[in-house]
């Protein structure tokens, strides 16, 4: 029991406690900037005299992160202190003014201390604080913060550098827009015009609908070392090549369209599992990224052995595929058919808004008339399926598989723009690792894995420790800056790239038994050039008018899947339309002029020839008129001429007395295909009116671009006399 204050008595002398430092949040065992505060044997208070009320005794020791830095809360502040020593007497009263003031003098010490040691002042202006007068507190720790702490953030609750919250909401405008122009683009790579103009009038899309192909380095890479040569379009790419050496990955950050859908797609389809420990879990550096670096070393040196197959997995014609040959027809089958419906009912406002909204989506997001494309279907399943695995593994596709974010990530070790972190400050919340897109070990404790950060700068934006900074030339003592393979797997992978096309092209899918089916456009290279150059990005089937290219399946081997095919029953090839060569950013189809397709001057452009099954053919088999196909035929002289023909042909009635029909005679004209001036269009195959195998068909044989692949001999012709 406490002895009263008129006894007497003088109160024991308190044992003197061990010389100690006091504690500082965030200080690290291995700081030396700037010592703690260490109090001396005078700087410790007397014991506490009785203050004259009951009740417990504030502690004299105890101050908070907040308290120290001078944070207080209004009501704290406003609050005024009860003043429990009145009824006590006059030297207690006076002991109790000296420990506030002691007390007040050891929480500005400590906030001097604490402060210098989170960098929030000099250490000049701490000196100030601990020197200041108690009446002045409040203002003067007010004034000296050039950062004021973040009360929601959790931790110490220091906020990100302005630069890097303003640099987060760029990034996200620029992803946002560079995917609505990617669509724009998409959206415009069709032809709404009309071929009615005269054949010297050149028809061309205004704008480079191309442009985001272009600037793929992998893209470039590829045919570099598929035909030793650059298209000179693909220059573009050194551009991008250059902003990766500067910046990093910023293109997988700030640029990719199929990034952005992913980074989308994840945000919009959050998974249940994939929170709290198991988001960083899913967030850490994992050996599986390896895997994009294996197909970027395998599909690198299939095109040294000739192959631009690489282009399967480019994120770019990836997204052109999917997009364009799947999502666009979903889109325009299921809108289509409801507008449609809105069209076709009685009521007035509902069919302007149908009519309305079909010509304005008609006119600006896809044609006129319902595309359809050879096995999309497989397509579609693929982007699907890849989206999805996002609910797991935050852009799966951008960490282990995407080769053209591993070729720049090979690039981006020699980046001069990084991060750097300060691991002493770290205590391991994990919220950079929580916002981290690329899973590149951000989190302090382990070193950065550069070539694997898209620069979204989440970590430095979410870290309230001020552990990480995004600056120019970082310090590399705690960064990974190569890609870490294993030498073996990477040896193998390469190997099996290198003998991958030699075994696909010892099959007989293109020297022995090519598929007569395998109808390229007009312009394409000979079929191997072909194969080196195309990198499947669909461009060409997409701004085709007349729906008539579309993604080979099996029909030209494994090594041709996805590459343009002509399929004449769907679509023919117009005349004088020269787009599919415009668009493609190889040269895998050439941009050659309307004159060369046509022929003025010159011999015409020949993509394959058209042969007659006369057992299906109506005015051969059937004795009925037809003479669709040759009104068709758009050549000049046309390629098609009829035979005029009496045959006989039996009268759909019966005879008296159920005898035989009665025998008539039928004047038909007989079609037939001269191979010198047929092109091989199609398009009397697109309208031949035997709907479920046409009795015209074309195959590839004849082609122009082929030496070998004839149907006439040298100088020979089978229409002469």
């Amino acid at each position: 029991m406490a002895c009263k204050s008129d006894c007497g008595c003088k109160p024991k002398e308190a044992e003197k406690p061990a010389r100690r430092s006091l504690p500082v949040l965030g200080a690290g065992a291995s700081r030396e900037a700037t010592p703690a505060f260490t109090p001396t044997s005078g700087d410790l208070p007397s014991p506490i005299p009785w203050l004259g009320a009951v009740g417990p005794v504030a502690p004299i020791d105890a101050v908070t992160t907040r308290s120290a830095l001078g944070v207080v809360s209004a009501p704290e502040a406003a609050a005024p202190r009860q003043d429990d020593v009145l009824s006590a007497a006059p030297d207690a009263q006076q002991e109790a003014q000296r420990l506030q003031r002691e007390m007040q003098r050891r929480e500005e010490a400590r906030r001097s201390s604490l402060a210098a040691e989170l960098g929030l002042m000099g250490a000049d202006e701490g000196l100030s604080l601990s020197a200041a007068a108690p009446a002045a507190t409040a203002s003067t720790g007010a004034k000296a913060r050039p950062k004021k702490l973040d009360p929601k953030r959790p931790g110490s609750g220091i906020p990100a550098r302005p630069v890097i919250r303003f640099l987060v909401w760029l990034r996200r405008v620029s992803q946002a827009g560079f995917f609505a122009l990617f669509l724009y683009f998409l959206f415009q790579t069709a032809f709404r015009g009309s071929f009615g103009a005269k054949a010297g009038d050149a028809v061309r899309l205004p704008l480079p609908v191309e442009a985001f192909l272009l600037a793929d380095p992998f893209v470039g890479a590829m045919t570099l070392l598929s035909t030793h040569t650059v298209y000179r379009g693909l220059l573009w790419s050194l551009g991008m090549l250059a902003l990766t050496l500067v910046f990093g990955r910023v293109f997988c950050g700030w640029i990719c369209p199929f990034g952005t859908m992913h980074h989308f797609t994840a945000w919009l389809f959050p998974s249940r599992v994939g929170r709290g420990a198991s988001r960083v879990e899913a967030n850490k550096t994992h050996t599986y990224q390896r895997a994009k670096y294996y197909l970027l070393y395998a599909f690198l040196l299939a095109a040294v052995s000739g192959s631009a197959i690489g282009g399967l997995f480019d994120p770019i014609c990836v997204a052109v595929r999917a997009i364009g040959l799947g999502v666009i027809p979903a889109a325009q089958y299921i809108l289509g058919g409801g507008l449609a419906a809105a069209s076709e009912s009685q009521n007035r406002v509902l069919q302007a808004l149908g009519d309305r909204s079909a010509d304005l989506l008609a006119s600006h997001v896809w044609n006129a008339k319902q595309f359809y494309f050879h096995q999309t279907w497989f397509i579609c399943f693929l982007l699907v399926a890849i989206l999805f695995m996002n609910r797991f593994i935050p852009r799966f596709w951008c960490r282990a598989l995407c080769p053209l974010g591993a070729f720049l990530g090979v690039f981006s070790r020699f980046a001069l723009f990084g991060m750097e972190k300060d691991h002493a400050k770290c205590t391991d919340c994990n919220l950079c690792i929580v916002h981290c897109q690329g899973a590149d070990s951000p989190q302090g404790g382990v070193k950065h894995r550069q070539d694997e950060c898209h620069m979204c700068l989440n970590c430095e934006n979410a870290c309230p420790e001020d552990v990480i900074k995004f600056r120019f030339l970082p310090k590399r003592g705690s960064t990974i800056q190569k890609p870490d393979t294993d030498r073996r797997t990477a040896l193998a992978t390469a190997a099996a790239g290198a003998v991958a096309i030699p075994a696909m092209r010892i099959a007989d899918s293109i020297d022995a038994n090519y598929h007569s089916r395998v109808i390229r456009p007009p312009g394409s290279v000979e079929e191997r050039e072909f194969l080196e150059r195309c990198i499947r990005c669909a461009e060409c089937m997409k701004v085709c008018p007349n729906n008539a290219l579309h993604p080979a399946f099996f029909e030209s081997g494994v090594e041709g899947i996805w590459t343009p095919i002509l399929i004449p029953r769907i679509g023919y090839c117009e005349h004088s339309c020269v787009l599919c060569g415009q668009v493609c950013p190889t040269g895998a189809i050439q941009k050659i002029t309307e004159k060369e397709k046509l022929g003025i001057d010159q011999p015409p452009i020949r993509i394959g020839t058209a042969f007659y099954d006369v057992g299906r053919c109506l005015p051969w088999s059937m004795a009925t008129p037809c003479i669709v196909c040759e009104e068709f035929c758009p050549t000049s002289p046309k390629a098609i001429w009829v035979e005029e023909a009496d045959v006989p042909k039996r009268s759909d009635k019966p005879g008296p007395n159920g005898s035989e029909p009665e025998m008539l005679t039928v004047h038909v004209q007989r079609p037939h295909v001269d191979p010198s001036l047929c092109i091989g269009c199609g398009a009397c195959e697109k309208v031949c009116p035997v709907q479920d195998q046409p009795a015209v068909y074309v195959t590839n044989v004849g082609e122009t671009r082929s030496k070998t692949n004839v149907i006439l001999l040298e100088g020979e012709s089978y229409n002469r006399t």
